[in-house]
């Protein structure tokens, strides 16, 4: 142990270097960090936080790399809805949605809402159960307010409570393999659309699923090269370099079969161009002449629908903010809140529902686009939301966009959902799965996930991921009783 004037001694030694520094030693030593974290502890590194403000236009570029990463989810339910929905007004709702969850959530928490294909059961049952199609977007509206309110009504419950619950019945054995599945319950399809062209016969792709292949993996090898070895901004944007390399290669190959008359080749669907929607179909206009065609009866089988969904959903909010959490390391549900974050999707969804008539959710293709690019800026997200509200008015960029093959976006999809299920499983770091409690909990979640567990109730559908997550709780709670009643004692 050093004597007490060695140690005076060292002080004054260093008070004499600092002077000579003039004071800047002192406070070099003030700024370091009192432990240097390892490179193997760094998941993932934020080149832009939460608060940092990109320049002007690194913004924009940094909004369509997230327009690009939610597009193709976003247009889809609509599409697979049909009964004339518009793509172009689904994509506007989102933005607007996005928009009130920003201000709900104190714009804290750098994510994007789009449509949720958890609610694709409820919205076919609000056309089907209509008198009149003008009826079923008034279904749409009403049914997205049954389920925000659903969202309105649990934030309270938390504002009351507290989230200390949450930690309590979602502790990291049970929300990291359930964030995994819900990388893992896309995988089918991003590989699925991996081989798939976008020109069409009958529903079914001309193109050669080899070629479709070749630009796909082109366009996941260049957004992994991207990123893995891009210098600066290249590093951020590797889902736009790579979607243009693939789109690229996918464009010889149909130029090259248009002319030559080889279907095989046909990978993009330039025809959809000559189908241009310039102006939005918002659904609020179509609902306004479709309410005195409604009645109680129909309004209970739009809750019915919709109501129990929400829950589901729900589960699931959690899930991609817990994700968020780890990945800009700062507690969402704590800060801004999970009221506030519930009272922003639910509300967000009222209002998205109103233009676009799809409720909208939290997406995972979002936050993995913030994981892998390192860019957690708000401000990028807020660019994305107004970028997307008027992109819906711009027919030529919208239609450009609807073009981008399936093969391409499942390229960019592979590295996307993989993020999510791999961060996922960064979570399950933290525990002991020495201990066979842990080691069942993790288990179930993973097998019921993986395999596709599924539950329906008439025109509800409880997701792999709702199931996979409730038999996850179920069981942490069974094997922790005794240790719960120990504790107790």
């Amino acid at each position: 142990m050093p004597h007490k004037r060695d140690v005076a001694v060292f002080f004054l030694r260093m008070r004499r270097r600092n002077a000579q520094c003039g004071g800047r030693l002192e406070t070099e030593i003030m700024r370091r960090p009192r432990r240097r974290r390892r490179q193997s502890e760094v998941f993932m590194q934020l080149t832009y936080g939460v608060k940092d403000r990109p320049k002007f236009g690194q913004v924009i570029v940094f909004a369509l790399q997230q327009l690009l990463a939610i597009l193709a989810a976003t247009i889809a339910v609509p599409t697979i809805i049909g009964h004339g929905m518009s793509q172009s007004a689904a994509l506007f709702g989102a933005g607007v949605g996005t928009i009130v969850y920003l201000l709900f959530t104190k714009f804290r928490s750098p994510v994007f809402l789009g449509s949720s294909f958890a609610f694709l059961g409820s919205m076919a049952t609000a056309f089907a159960g209509a008198a009149t199609a003008a009826a079923g977007y008034a279904g749409l509206v009403i049914g997205a307010a049954f389920a925000g309110l659903v969202y309105v009504v649990i934030a309270i419950i938390v504002k009351l409570c507290g989230v200390a619950w949450i930690d309590k019945v979602m502790p990291a054995v049970v929300i990291g393999p359930t964030v995994a599945i819900i990388g893992l319950s896309l995988a089918g399809n991003a590989v699925g659309d991996l081989s798939k062209g976008a020109v069409t016969v009958e529903s079914v792709a001309v193109a050669s699923p080899y070629l479709a292949i070749l630009c796909g993996l082109v366009t996941l090898g260049v957004t992994i090269i991207c990123s893995v070895y891009g210098k600066k901004f290249l590093k951020m944007i590797p889902f736009i370099i790579g979607i243009v390399a693939g789109y690229a290669v996918a464009a010889v190959f149909t130029v090259i079969g248009n002319v030559a008359g080889i279907d095989a080749l046909k990978i993009i669907n330039f025809s959809l161009f000559e189908s241009m929607e310039w102006v939005p179909s918002f659904t609020f206009v179509q609902a306004f002449k479709g309410f005195a065609d409604i009645d109680a009866a129909y309004i209970g089988t739009v809750a019915v629908a919709y109501v129990p969904v929400a829950f589901v959903v729900f589960a699931e909010h959690i899930a991609d903010h817990k994700n968020l959490s780890t990945i800009i390391e700062h507690d969402l549900l704590k800060d801004p809140g999970l009221s506030n974050t519930l009272l922003g999707d639910g509300v967000g969804s009222m209002v998205g529902a109103v233009f676009g008539g799809c409720p909208n959710t939290t997406y995972g293709e979002s936050v993995g686009c913030v994981a892998i690019s390192g860019n957690a800026s708000v401000v990028t997200i807020v660019a994305t939301a107004v970028l997307c509200m008027l992109a819906a008015f711009v027919a030529p960029f919208t239609t450009f966009l609807a073009t981008i093959p399936p093969c391409v976006m499942g390229g960019v999809c592979i590295a996307l959902y993989g993020f999510i299920a791999v961060s996922g499983l960064k979570m399950i770091q933290t525990v002991d799965l020495g201990d066979n409690r842990n080691l069942f909990v993790v288990s179930v979640i993973l097998i019921a996930g993986v395999g596709g567990l599924t539950v329906s109730f008439g025109p509800v559908t409880v997701t792999e991921v709702a199931c996979a997550l409730i038999l996850g709780i179920l069981t942490n709670i069974m094997v922790n009783r005794k240790k719960d009643k120990k504790e107790e004692e």
